[in-house]
């Protein structure tokens, strides 16, 4: 049923998947589509599939020409071959190498004639024409990064292909010239979004340039960008680009157009000779119609939400096209067949099928009779589009991954499969036809079969297990699911009894389950392990009743493995509580767990029933033997190492897998081939390469229960493979049947019960997306019924518990937590609340204590951490709190440390390097400022490259000045007087203005006398040179105003002293006079010391500072030490005694008058009229002390007010002085702005310059790379057609000869046939006139055929004549023989006859291939113009950029200083404006106007009068010219007089039509030299021929020199073997004779030799005599 190449021990059964690309019909009635490493035939009509297996490895591209009943694929290896194989024989025809090194992605057949176009991928993106049947590559050409989606054949023209990516369209052309053939692209342009096809332009060629005098010319992008190479071509802006539509699905018209469907939903036509793209539009609908549309289509979106589809089908990308008489299908993502009536750019729609599932191609079959319709999801259907039905099923399986495979009970009936996207499929395992598919709509991740019953246990990604109903085959079903926990499931593995299920889960967890549907598959419980489970072995154990689980550990990087075994006894089942805690965990002793360490580090490990291991290793491929002894859990184990090693011939992590009665084990690997051992000798019983290392290898591998079949799974290419024995010994196959037959003994004892349990479960219906399955109405109020409320909740220390209200939505772990918790609730609840009572009294009793302390005294307080009664709490706590503390100090640090770092970037960037720093000059009272210009230190680079640009300038002008004191330079340039004055004049003007040095820079600082003059900038460097200098004295106008600056700047600082100085006293005058005024204190802001931002002040700090412990105590210190101080101050005696006696003070100043005060005498208390004379003189004394001392006081205070007036004046009228020099210093730099922008709008002017012509060069050397490459393309084509024109010439010799037989055949039929009657005669000439009708191809067997007629190749040609000899063989019958003729006659006329036709077939061939070499010539003739045309274009563009280069120099932009609006006066005082009148500003304006026109008029008039004295000029030079051609014809007659007449020059002027017989013997002449060229081409070829033909003996000679050479070698060892047997012998006289006589007969050899030498000498003499005889007598014309 398959052909393979297997070994031979094993055979293939069938093969199963499938590939949504690389589907065709290969005849009438079967469908080909690769499959892994095998491609798969399928029959439409019976369904039956047959498969082919790849040579080497997984199938590639693949293409099927039902024409030709051939199908042609690739491998994927490296450098891949393409295979052409027949079919129904499936025999290899061939093997095509091309120069692919990856893959290849696309094949197509043409629809008639022997060729192949094939695509390859990275790197070389090549399009390959293959004539497959004589395995000859055509043509190449390659396509660099662009990354082909279909290809196809021109069906009506095979000599044009159609190369389709995900963004563009390309036609390629196939020309021929004889045996030649040559691909020429057509790069069709694709509309944008909004269908509109914008004529590209072509931005390296504008079409036309604008000039402007300032911007200068209009280059294109690609030179502004400075693109030279291909770049420059091809480059297109982001602004230009327009996206275009997205291709997806073709094809080709009857009329040789491309159909074309986009993304973005449109349908364009495009014509395949041209390239030219036309949007099909839909043909408006009557409203009615229109209605009804609406309604459908809403039903149908309704319908399709549901499904998550599109709402409206007419909106679907189209994946694929398929053309036929009738118009044109159609289909994409939506499922729908579309059907388009297409008519002068309009189309028609309507909907054939709906088959709710992404199409992704349309197929007809050979006779149009049926369309298929392949999915995206592995599904085939068939529509018949006579009959305009729904769409049958043909194929249905599934595109994704197989994940894995098992034998149904009793294994040997049926198989079941499931996908990675949660298929499962039934399969039957005699043909491998699918039963049944059920979807789970969820990622699966494992699957396996009851032995003991028909059910299927499906794991997921979630941690869930779906358990099926597969008694029915047909019709299999849901019935139970299980959720374990939230680990995925791993895989799955049943005993061999089927009493138990082990779940291999994530985080190592493995469950145990009850597999029977009796026990509703119970979960037993589970077993924890230390590491991540990499595979599980189970061995069941009848005569022990028990299961014996071996779990490979993933102990990590080392270069060991684990072995974890523990054994399930069958009470389990029965008494679970004695073997399991609370938690569901199993007792590792209960259950006898055991633990091997082994030597190496294995992938996959398999156990058998005594103690023996077998493991993969994937450190040195090879296959470990074990045997373990039975030892207890350890805290060391020992390391058991291997017992044997079987090398492996796989690379990569490999699986085993143990056939059911232990005899043979499976490995399989990441390279795809499957090895079956021997268990006992570990010898290779097979060997099958059923995958490949491209789809990744073997993803499972299982036995049947009998040990018939092995299933094999790939990882990625998506193929099911069934294997069987072919060849096996009869007692290994006894073996395995008894060992099958026994099983289901055991079996068959609960297999009908546990299936009658299982048929009467009923079927479940899950949301994939949750958790909880849907149960019937009536069960699911018995589930809510039986669940249990409980609350847990914290509050205050209230704990209560609670528990799910439903156990569905929660892992088995979750509820066994759940009730473990709900137990220990109920069991402490009393406990609890008894706490509870006595932590909150506590609570209470601790509270009004710490209440009570409060009112305490603070001698008697407690801190507040004495009442803590949790001392480890609050240490706990407060370590917690510090490692926070920490944490954010240290993220602190990190920041401070990052903000430090920036700090010192931007400093060492923009500060450091900065010779002058950035600052302000404010004013006092004015909010005005004035910054100077920071500026950074020339780098000695740019202070030596202006070093030598003024040396440089200082040599030119030295040279201008030696020029003019040369006197011959000032003789030749002498001017007359009045000019000279006048040029001396302006000069004068020049020097003494700026104007046309265009800036104020020498009134500011700046030299412009080291510039060069605006107009004599013309050259590259110059303009460099002058952008450095302008520079410069940009440098210097800075330097200079920021010397300025700095005066004021310290100026300022200057003033604030003196005025610090001022408010000193003036602090002294308000404190004598005790006022409380504010005094105005100015300072310096951060502008003007910007040195200040570097550091952070202390008083910027508004949070306290952090100090460390040591700083801490340095404070403290400190602290103590300045109390010391201050305390050691207020004990000084001095101070005190002169603070009691004096005030303090030695000397009483005059300041202290204010504070002086006399002491009233002690007798003012008494009343005055007890006063006595003495104490009334002394008030007396008094009130004058105290008057004199109040009238002190008030002058002093009068003086003390004037000097704070005069103070503060003094103040107000500095600060105002300096402000008038602020102002004045931004005036100046207003000015000094003004000075820089003059000089750097020059450096922009020659900055642009110098852009500008750097875009010209760049443009011209675009220019020429351009031309260099038309040029090779231009010789290329020229000597194409060289090449070409010869050989038509000299296939016109062979096609006239052809035509010239002919003739001569038609001739010598008379002759030949003269001897008959005339009647014969004239019989017998009709016959040979007649012909066989045309013959009909096996092509047009089927009118459906939209492409029926379409144009064969030459190779066609071939089947057409043999057609036509069929043909000739019945007219060749006796039958039509005339009565009376001769039978051998006849012959001979038959003969004859058949000659004739066969020379008009072959005249007819060479017509044809005659036409096509014209044609190519002609194609290549218009190619050769083209091109011509494009480099006169180039040098046209070249010429015009050389001329704008040297327009461009000539062309200077000039600054100048002008003043708007300045009106010139003679005098230079201050005009007198009182008899000056204002008048409106038109009328200067029409004046100027007016005297504008009489200029034009008079340069007008001047031009006139220079093109007459022009025209006089001329004419004298005409007048001239005259004189000169008269004295030369006087010459010339004196000439004529005095020459001799000779012979010719008689015969010239005797004879009428000299000119007729120059021509004669011109054309005789010409005849000859072709009949010498004839002649020495024939000698040249003859030459050639005979180069050849020794070329070949000399490469013969050197071979057989080359075996002369191994023959001497061994000749030389035989003689020196027969030298010592010789001289052993001692037969020297009989050696001598024995040479004398080869003496003689060598002597005779050379005497033969001399002798055929002459005679050979002889032989050239002669024929060399008799070719120059033959010469002579050649005749001339």
């Amino acid at each position: 049923m398959a052909a393979t190449e297997g070994d031979p021990a094993m055979e293939l059964s069938w093969v199963q998947g499938f590939s949504n690309k690389n589907i065709g019909f290969i005849n009438k009635q079967t469908v080909c589509y690769p499959c892994g490493n095998y491609i798969l035939f399928l029959d439409i009509e019976t369904k039956k599939t047959t498969a082919l297996q790849g040579p080497a490895g997984q199938v590639g591209a693949l293409a099927a020409n039902w024409n030709s009943q051939v199908l042609a694929f690739s491998d994927r290896r490296l450098n891949p071959f393409i295979y052409i194989y027949t079919f129904p024989g499936l025999s290899k025809l061939t093997e095509l190498k091309g120069n692919a090194q990856l893959d290849y992605t696309l094949l197509a057949f043409s629809f008639t004639g022997p060729y192949l176009a094939s695509y390859s991928s990275i790197p070389e993106f090549a399009l390959s024409i293959w004539n497959w049947q004589e395995n000859i590559l055509l043509c190449r050409e390659s396509q660099p990064g662009v990354a082909a989606t279909s290809l196809s054949f021109n069906p009506m023209n095979w000599q044009q292909v159609c190369l389709i990516n995900e963004s563009s369209v390309t036609v390629w052309h196939i020309e021929r010239n004889n045996d030649e053939h040559h691909l020429k692209q057509i790069l069709v342009e694709l509309p944008d979004g909004q269908e509109s096809v914008s004529p590209s332009k072509d931005l390296f060629f504008p079409v036309s340039h604008t000039e402007d005098g300032y911007y200068g010319p209009d280059l294109p992008v690609s030179a502004i960008a400075g693109l030279v190479g291909d770049e420059a071509e091809t480059f297109t802006p982001r602004d230009s680009a327009k996206p275009s539509v997205h291709p997806t699905a073709h094809c080709w018209t009857a009329t040789s157009e491309i159909y074309l469907g986009c993304k973005e939903g449109y349908v364009m036509a495009i014509d395949a000779e041209r390239g030219s793209v036309s949007v099909l539009q839909q043909k408006p609908l009557p409203e009615y119609v229109c209605k009804v549309s609406d309604i459908v289509s809403y039903v149908r979106g309704a319908q399709k939400k549901k499904g998550g589809k599109p709402e409206d089908p007419q909106q679907s990308v189209l994946f694929a096209m398929a053309f036929c008489n009738e118009g044109l299908y159609a289909a994409g993502n939506g499922g729908v067949l579309f059907f388009y009536h297409v008519k002068d750019l309009q189309y028609e729609t309507k909907i054939c099928v709906d088959i709710l599932k992404p199409i992704s191609s349309l197929i007809f079959s050979p006779d149009y009779t049926v369309l298929l319709l392949v999915t995206d999801q592995g599904t085939i259907y068939a529509y018949k589009p006579a009959h305009s039905g729904e769409a049958v099923k043909l194929l249905d399986t599934c595109s994704s991954c197989f994940l894995t495979a098992d034998f149904l009970t009793p294994g040997d009936k049926y198989c079941v499969s499931v996908t990675i996207s949660g298929e499962v499929q039934v399969w039957f395992l005699e043909d491998g036809t699918c039963l049944s598919k059920l979807n789970l709509d969820i990622q699966a991740t494992a699957m396996a079969c009851c032995p003991s019953s028909s059910s299927v246990a499906v794991g997921t990604i979630r941690g869930q297990i779906y358990f099926l109903d597969v008694t029915k085959a047909e019709a299999p079903r849901v019935v139970h699911r299980i959720f374990l926990s939230k680990f995925p499931v791993l895989s799955l593995h049943y005993d061999q009894s089927g009493r138990f299920l082990i779940t291999r889960a994530a985080q190592g967890h493995i469950f145990i389950l009850d597999a029977r549907p009796s026990k509703l598959f119970q979960v037993l419980g589970y077993v924890a392990l230390a590491d991540e489970v990499l595979d599980l072995s189970v061995v069941s154990d009848f005569n022990k009743d028990l299961v014996e689980v071996a779990a490979l550990l993933n102990v990590g990087a080392g270069q060991r493995a684990r072995l974890e075994v523990f054994y399930l006894p069958s009470e389990l089942t029965t008494d679970n509580d004695e073997y399991v805690n609370d938690q569901g965990m199993f007792d590792a002793s209960a259950i006898k767990q055991e633990r091997y360490d082994l030597d190496c580090p294995l992938s996959s490990a398999v156990r058998l029933k005594d103690n023996i291991v077998y493991g993969y290793c994937t450190s040195g491929l090879f296959i470990c033997k074990y045997h373990l002894t039975e030892k207890t859990i350890s805290e060391d184990p020992s390391v058991f190492l291997s017992e044997k090693r079987i090398r492996s011939n796989q690379f990569g992590s490999g699986i085993l897998c143990l056939s059911p009665n232990s005899r043979w084990l499976a490995s399989a690997a990441n390279d795809g081939v499957l090895f079956v051992y021997h268990t006992p000798t570990m010898d290779i019983l097979a060997r099958m390469h059923c995958h490949s290392y491209q789809g990744g290898g073997i993803r499972s591998t299982v036995f049947s229960l009998d040990s018939k079949f092995i299933l094999v799974i790939g990882k990625n290419d998506g193929a099911l493979v069934c294997l069987k024995w072919k060849k096996i010994k009869n007692t290994e196959a006894e073996e395995a049947d008894l060992h099958w037959r026994s099983l289901l003994a055991i079996l068959n004892k609960s297999t009908s019960n546990e299936n009658t349990v299982l048929q009467s479960m009923a079927e479940r219906h899950f949301d994939p997306e949750s958790t909880a399955e849907s149960l019937p109405e009536g069960k699911f109020k018995d589930a809510s019924l039986k669940s249990s409320n409980v609350e847990v909740t914290e509050e205050d220390g209230n704990v209560t518990s609670s528990y799910s209200a439903n156990t569905n939505e929660m892992t088995w772990i979750d509820q066994k937590m759940k009730k473990v918790i709900r137990e220990e609730t109920e069991r402490f609840a009393n406990q609890k609340k008894e706490l509870q009572m006595g932590i909150k009294k506590l609570h209470e009793t601790i509270q009004k204590m710490m209440h009570e302390n409060e009112l305490v005294p603070d001698i008697e307080k407690l801190e507040q951490q004495e009442f803590n009664l949790d001392v480890e709490e609050q240490e706990r706590a407060q370590e917690k709190a510090e490692e926070e503390v920490a944490r954010v100090r240290k993220e602190i640090e990190m920041e401070n440390l990052a903000n430090c770092y920036l700090q010192s970037v931007i400093k060492h960037e923009c500060w450091d390097p900065m010779c002058v720093k950035g600052r302000a000059v404010k004013c006092f009272h004015i909010a005005s400022e004035v910054k100077n210009y920071p500026m950074k230190e020339r780098t000695e680079e740019e202070l030596k490259i202006l070093e030598k640009v003024l040396q440089l300038k200082k040599i030119e002008t030295a040279d201008d000045e030696a020029q003019k004191k040369n006197p011959e330079t000032e003789s030749e340039t002498v001017l007359p007087e009045e000019e000279r004055e006048k040029t001396e004049d302006v000069t004068a003007d020049d020097n003494a203005s700026s104007c046309l040095i265009g800036s104020l820079s020498s009134q500011y600082g700046g030299d412009t006398s080291i510039l060069y003059h605006q107009l004599d900038l013309h050259s590259r460097e110059q303009k460099v040179n002058q952008i450095v200098l302008l520079k410069d004295v940009i440098y210097k106008l800075k330097t200079a105003f920021n010397k300025e600056f700095d005066i004021v700047a310290q100026q300022k600082e200057q003033e604030i002293a003196r005025v610090k100085e001022r408010n000193l006293r003036i602090r002294e005058i308000l404190e004598q006079l005790d006022l409380q005024l504010e005094v105005w204190e100015p300072a310096l802001t951060d502008d003007e010391i910007p040195e200040r931002a570097l550091t952070v002040q202390d008083s910027e700090i508004k949070v306290e500072k952090y100090l460390t412990q040591e700083e801490r105590e340095k404070a403290e210190m400190l602290a103590k030490l300045e109390m010391e101080r201050r305390l050691a101050e207020k004990d000084n005696d001095r101070l005190r005694a002169l603070n009691d006696m004096m005030g303090g003070v030695l000397e009483v100043k005059k300041e202290d008058v204010l504070k002086m005060d006399i002491p009233p005498p002690p007798f003012l208390s008494k009343p005055e009229h007890l006063w006595n004379e003495e104490e009334k003189r002394i008030f007396r004394e008094y009130e004058i002390k105290v008057k004199e001392l109040n009238e002190e006081k008030e002058e002093y205070r009068r003086a003390l007010e004037d000097e704070l007036k005069k103070l503060k004046a003094s103040i107000q009228e500095t600060t105002q002085n300096f402000d008038e020099i602020v102002c004045k210093l931004s005036e100046r730099k207003v000015k000094s702005e003004m000075v820089i922008y003059q000089e750097e709008l020059k450096i922009v002017n020659l900055v642009y310059a110098l852009l500008l012509d750097e875009e010209l060069d760049t443009r011209k050397a675009g220019l020429h790379n351009f031309l260099v490459k038309k040029e090779k393309e231009k010789d290329k084509t020229t000597k194409t057609l060289q090449t070409t024109e010869h050989k038509i010439v000299a296939y016109m010799d062979t096609y006239e000869n052809a035509i010239v037989e002919e003739k001569k055949l038609e001739c010598g039929f008379t002759k030949e046939f003269a001897d008959l009657p005339a009647d014969l005669l004239n019989e017998l000439s009709q016959l040979y006139k007649r012909r066989p009708e045309a013959p009909v191809t096996e092509m047009a067997f089927d009118t459906a055929n939209p492409y029926g007629n379409c144009s064969g190749s030459a190779e066609d040609y071939k089947h057409a004549r043999t057609l036509l000899r069929k043909s000739m063989d019945e007219l060749d019958s006796p039958e039509y023989m005339p009565n009376g003729l001769d039978p051998s006659i006849w012959e001979r006329f038959c003969l004859a006859r058949r000659n004739k036709m066969e020379t008009e077939e072959l005249v007819k061939q060479k017509d044809q291939t005659l036409a096509e070499m014209q044609a190519f010539l002609q194609r290549r003739m218009d190619d050769d113009e083209k091109i011509k045309s494009e480099l006169e274009g180039i040098f046209q563009e070249l010429r015009w950029v050389q001329e704008e280069k040297k327009k461009f120099q000539r062309n200077l932009t000039v600054q100048f200083l002008l003043k708007q609006g300045q009106v010139e006066l003679e005098s230079t005082g201050i005009p007198d404006y009182s008899d000056a009148i204002l008048i409106n500003r038109s009328v200067i304006e029409e004046l100027n106007s007016s005297i504008m026109a009489q200029g034009r008029k008079k340069i007008a008039s001047m031009v006139e009068c220079k093109d007459f004295s022009k025209v006089i000029f001329h004419l004298e030079w005409e007048h001239k010219k005259m004189r000169m051609q008269i004295e030369d014809l006087e010459q010339k007659a004196r000439d004529i007089a005095t020459l001799s007449i000779s012979k010719d020059r008689q015969l010239f002027l005797s004879m009428m039509n000299y000119d007729t017989h120059i021509t004669h013997q011109i054309s005789a002449m010409e005849q000859s030299l072709g009949i010498m060229d004839k002649l020495h081409k024939k000698n040249v070829k003859k030459r050639q021929k005979r180069i050849k033909e020794l070329e070949k003996c000399i490469s013969l000679e050197e071979q057989a020199n080359y075996n002369l050479s191994l023959q001497l070698k061994e000749m030389l060892v035989s003689v020196s073997e027969r030298r010592h047997i010789f001289e052993a012998a001692d037969t020297q006289h009989i050696s001598n004779e024995i040479a004398k006589q080869r003496y003689q007969e060598i002597l005779k050899q050379k005497h033969l030799r001399d002798l055929v030498k002459e005679q050979e000498e002889q032989f050239e003499t002669l024929q060399a005599e008799a070719e120059r005889w033959r010469l002579r007598t050649f005749p001339i014309f």
